[in-house]
């Protein structure tokens, strides 16, 4: 069995769909049923919009509306943030550096960050390269600990270079560098800041001047103008309510601050598989060139940005994002010359990732199934207070509970938090996914183990503390 509580945050349900409810083709009208499906009866958004690109061209398609009170249709040209697909040209940035003799993957960070004002972290006398940083092997958090924006809708707001350089030399790295994948915008972050400190032009400037110009990609930018505004999707949360405001990445921009269009791209997945002449194939040929063991599952690899998920001889290369109102995902298959671009306008446990993977590789389900209304009520904090504890699904699996308030809040391993809200005194349901957890107590004790249930299936766990 896939790892059980990772996917809560990923691909939640879709690995356990039966994948004889699946369409099994890139056939238009099955997307079109797939993406109304996720939005008239999931409630998982308002529009969404599919880009496929093969030896045959390129087109869109696309169900729903720019928001709730906007009913213009979206389409191929409609404007969502992408959140961390600004990592793959982040990573596609060092690639083109890399090959034109800039830089090498192999330097190290601290190369080119001035001594006397930041202090990289070292183990074991070894030090951060760019490759650890663009393979999410540095050993950096997902965050820096230092952030001072409360807003949990624009977590980064107001976050400085010195204060990116305040976390960095003061963080001690808790394992060997390059020995394990943790996603980190951290270190995506100082990625970017590194190669700008090696060219002196912004991070904005360099996608620009390097990347989004010459492949034509006029909609992808940080900060948008006004006509881009007008045809921007509404973003709204797993409930559908608005997001108030875009996020601001500040110094960390280079792990998650662009927006863009399906067109666009697929503007990109057409240089990168050949079907567009463009200088920086090479560089976008050599991203994968570098692997290590991690990736989000289903992916068994991490490459420079890119998740690499292989399935008997296929290889599936992806990368997705998830942003204040939005979820983004891009991939395509190197070997058949496929590529997918999805967009969706709720920030969403599943968003459209496992519709891309599909699209992909068949064998990969979708999540079709249509989920059970919940309603939440309050219980006393006594009762709550059984539940606090540890609770181990397998050796890798952990979800630690506590309590904030009138409610529950998980976390797991790698730090993802998430509410759990009571439907009775031992039940309790997820709004950001489809799933469920039943506590197990006798009498007014502690729970002894909590089972979860998802897709249809039930994993038992035991309390260890």
């Amino acid at each position: 069995m896939y790892r059980f509580v990772f996917f809560i945050l990923l691909l939640a349900s879709a690995m356990w769909a039966a994948a004889s409810e699946t369409p099994r083709s890139r056939d238009d009208e099955a997307i079109r049923k797939m993406l109304a499906t996720r939005i008239d009866l999931q409630k998982q958004a308002t529009g969404m919009v599919i880009g496929v690109i093969d030896a045959k061209g390129s087109h869109t398609i696309s169900y729903g509306t720019i928001g709730l009170s906007d009913k213009r249709p979206v389409n191929g040209d409609t404007v969502f943030d992408v959140g961390s697909i600004t990592k793959v040209f982040t990573a596609l940035l060092l690639a083109d550096m890399a090959q034109h003799g800039e830089v090498s993957v192999d330097d190290p960070a601290a190369k080119y960050l001035d001594a006397k004002k930041v202090k990289m972290p070292e183990r074991a006398g070894k030090e951060i390269t760019l490759a650890d940083l663009a393979t999410h092997t540095s050993g950096l958090p997902l965050r820096p600990a230092n952030l001072v924006s409360k807003d949990p809708n624009d977590k980064y707001r107001g976050y400085t270079v010195e204060l990116m350089y305040e976390c960095l030399s003061s963080f001690v790295l808790t394992r060997d560098i390059g020995t394990k994948y943790e996603y980190s915008n951290l270190g995506y972050g100082l990625l970017g800041h590194v190669l700008e400190k090696r060219t002196s032009a912004t991070y904005s400037e360099l996608v620009e001047s390097r990347i989004t110009r010459p492949l034509g990609m006029k909609d992808t930018r940080i900060g948008l103008n006004s006509e881009m505004k007008s045809r921007m999707a509404v973003g709204y949360n797993n409930e559908l309510a608005p997001i108030p405001n875009e996020w601001h990445f500040g110094a960390l921009q280079s792990a998650g601050a662009f927006s863009s269009t399906a067109n666009d791209l697929l503007k990109f997945l057409g240089a990168l598989l050949g079907f567009k002449q463009s200088p920086l194939v090479p560089a976008m040929k050599s991203m994968l060139n570098v692997r290590r063991p991690g990736g989000m599952q289903p992916s068994t690899q991490i490459a420079l940005a890119w998740n690499v998920y292989v399935d008997g001889e296929q290889e599936v290369v992806w990368k997705n994002g998830s942003v204040g109102g939005y979820r983004s995902f891009i991939g395509f298959d190197p070997k058949a010359r496929v590529g997918v671009a999805a967009l969706a306008n709720a920030q969403t446990a599943i968003g459209a990732d496992d519709i891309g993977l599909h699209l992909l590789d068949e064998h990969i389900p979708v999540d079709l199934h249509i989920p059970k209304p919940h309603k939440e009520i309050s219980l006393l904090p006594e009762i709550l207070d059984r539940y606090i504890g540890r609770y181990q699904f397998s050796p890798t699996d952990i979800m630690t509970v506590t309590r904030e308030g009138n409610h529950l809040v998980g976390q797991l391993l790698d730090g993802q938090r998430f509410e759990l809200f009571a439907e009775s005194e031992h039940d309790f349901f997820m709004k950001i996914a489809d799933a469920q957890v039943t506590f197990e107590s006798s009498d007014q004790g502690p729970a002894k183990g909590a089972v979860w249930h998802q897709g249809g299936q039930d994993q038992r766990s035991v309390r260890i503390e």
